[in-house]
């Protein structure tokens, strides 16, 4: 189904958001959320986020470790996703899909490609999350669009 889908990082601290394109195809960051387990204020802005962008999928990254196991993170990255299906649901949107998708590794890629374009520092901790986020939905854009073993060319 063609729309734009949203990409979630979620950290301890911040939660970072990249958008798809309409026909799903190119993530771009999107913004940095600051992470409220108080009053959710984050997930109420992911809410926004969707209607804002019709978004007609949400894609947050489920960190597994090297091995493919789950440790801590990827617990609190699930518990993250039933707060915000609780969320959605309070607004009237319980069909919306909320996936998670395997995450290793791109924090580390996200950092290597804002230090290899001179990005660093104080300035490089405001977009990592948002970096992270568009890794997350890329990958899962492009693993979405490859035909599966033993299907056409």
């Amino acid at each position: 189904m063609p729309g734009r889908i949203l990409g979630v990082d979620v950290g301890a601290v911040r939660v970072g958001v990249a958008l798809s394109d309409p026909a799903g195809t190119l993530a771009t960051p999107l913004v940095t959320l600051d992470r409220d387990e108080t009053t959710w204020s984050d997930l109420d802005r992911l809410v926004e986020l969707v209607t804002e962008h019709e978004v007609v999928e949400v894609v947050v990254g489920l960190p597994r470790t090297l091995a493919g196991r789950e440790g801590p993170a990827a617990q609190a990255a699930r518990a993250y996703v039933d707060d915000l299906r609780e969320v959605l649901a309070e607004n009237s949107m319980t069909d919306l899909p909320v996936t998670l998708a395997d995450e290793r590794l791109t924090t580390v890629s996200a950092i290597r490609m804002l230090s290899d374009r001179g990005v660093k520092g104080r300035a490089q901790r405001r977009v990592i999350d948002q970096a992270a986020a568009v890794e997350i939905l890329q990958t899962w854009l492009d693993a979405r669009r490859r035909p599966e073993p033993g299907e056409g060319p």
